[in-house]
């Protein structure tokens, strides 16, 4: 636990979305805040609310951007599986992550409530317009990675899809996400934005919240400080005892397929299906958008809706994923290689960088049962994975121990003259 702080308290606004992946380690912070002795409030849907709480924040409620209330699949509001293309699913992003409701929610709550400074998830873009007008500092939280686009693969296909997706990022998301920014930013008396690169290479500091040793290739600007992961169960994580007698020494294979919905149902029983047979215990977590009633289980496989990774990874041999930043840094902090079979947002770069570092195995989400079954027997029978795994987890933990966020905020908080 870290230490009060010596310096003057301060308030802080964290200002976040329900993304699933993003929340702990955001949550995590706002919380090492607190035991310094600062005053945080979060503002985010109102589903976040409880977990916010536990973290010893106070909290806020959107009520003009979207939100919401609940994590089911139901209430998911960004359905970038229901896109029929790549350029659908960036025009559905944008949409959404623009809405000039953010700004409008969050600088209603700092004209309430006064703070010091204003840490703001970075996809809600628009959320940075309020502190802005109110003149007050604004840090943007990273809560994965600092690059947001797959590093170039081998040969002329992984740099071709680069491409491709740097100039759909470039022709089509960027003009939509402009235009509805500068709206947002007229409407609060605000002059227009004239690169949004710029605009973000100007705030105080950009907080990446990973290892840089998981995220050597990517550019960082001067703002841009690599704070460490935090690697914080969420609060909602169901206590964990072991269901399996002492005796049974089998591998371990821990299964995880997203806390959000990304309609996995298909791949999650694709990986069910072959674990069946094999010498590995498996553990399948469904998270919240899930239901264990809609897969056929094998008999080797234990299914729960959550388990707390800090008490589960150190006794695996390895872990199956969609590629989420929180259990690829989690899995790697203990050391444990890695089957990525990414569905789409970060998690194609994150299998990249699984890739290259020799850690895993990056599959097709259309992957059959039989290259899922070889994956896994390949990541816990080669040992080179395993080592590479543990070589770089020891990085990894030894920049979770050492987390400057708090010094970073708390420096952005001080007023000026005042180390």
């Amino acid at each position: 636990m870290p230490s009060p702080s010596t310096a003057v308290p301060r308030r802080f606004l964290f200002v976040m979305w329900e993304g699933g992946g993003n929340v702990p380690p955001i949550l995590g912070l706002a919380r090492r805040l607190v035991e310094r002795g600062h005053s945080v409030r979060v503002m985010s849907d109102p589903c976040n609310e409880v977990e916010a709480r536990a973290a010893g924040c106070d909290f806020t409620g959107y009520s003009r951007a979207p939100h919401r209330s609940d994590k089911s699949a139901a209430s998911t509001l960004f359905r970038d599986y229901e896109a029929n293309n790549r350029s659908d699913r960036l025009r559905a992003a944008a949409k959404m992550l623009a809405s000039s409701g953010y700004a409008e929610d969050v600088l209603e709550e700092i004209k309430a409530r006064p703070v010091d400074v204003v840490a703001v998830n970075d996809l809600l873009i628009s959320a940075f317009f309020a502190p802005e007008k109110a003149g007050i500092p604004a840090v943007m939280l990273v809560p994965d990675c600092g690059g947001r686009f797959p590093a170039p693969g081998n040969g002329l296909i992984g740099k071709a899809k680069v491409g491709l997706i740097t100039f759909l990022f470039q022709r089509i998301l960027l003009p939509q996400l402009i235009a509805d920014l500068q709206t947002t930013r007229k409407s609060l008396g605000l002059p227009p934005v004239r690169s949004l690169f710029s605009y973000i290479q100007k705030l105080p500091k950009i907080l990446v919240m990973t290892s840089r040793a998981f995220d050597p290739k990517t550019e960082a600007g001067p703002n841009t400080r690599y704070i460490g992961p935090i690697l914080d169960d969420p609060s909602w994580a169901e206590a964990w005892q072991s269901p399996w007698p002492a005796d049974q020494t089998d591998p371990l294979v821990v299964v995880g397929l997203s806390t959000t919905y990304q309609h996995q149902e298909e791949l999650l029983q694709n990986v069910l299906d072959a674990m069946e047979g094999l010498r590995v215990r498996g553990l399948v977590t469904l998270g919240p958008t899930l239901d264990k009633g809609q897969f056929k289980i094998p008999s080797n496989v234990v299914v729960r809706q959550s388990v707390p990774h800090a008490q589960v990874f150190p006794l695996a041999s390895a872990v199956v994923t969609h590629g989420g930043h929180g259990t690829v840094i989690r899995a790697l902090a203990h050391g444990v290689p890695i089957v990525c079979i990414p569905f789409g947002r970060d998690q194609p770069a994150n299998a990249a960088r699984i890739v290259a570092t020799g850690v895993g195995l990056k599959l097709d989400k259309q992957a059959d049962v039989a290259s899922i079954r070889q994956a896994i027997q390949r990541v816990i029978s080669e040992p080179t994975f395993g080592d590479n795994a543990r070589k770089l987890g020891k990085i990894i933990s030894e920049d979770a121990r050492h987390s400057t966020g708090v010094q970073e905020l708390e420096q952005v908080a001080a007023p000026a003259g005042v180390a």
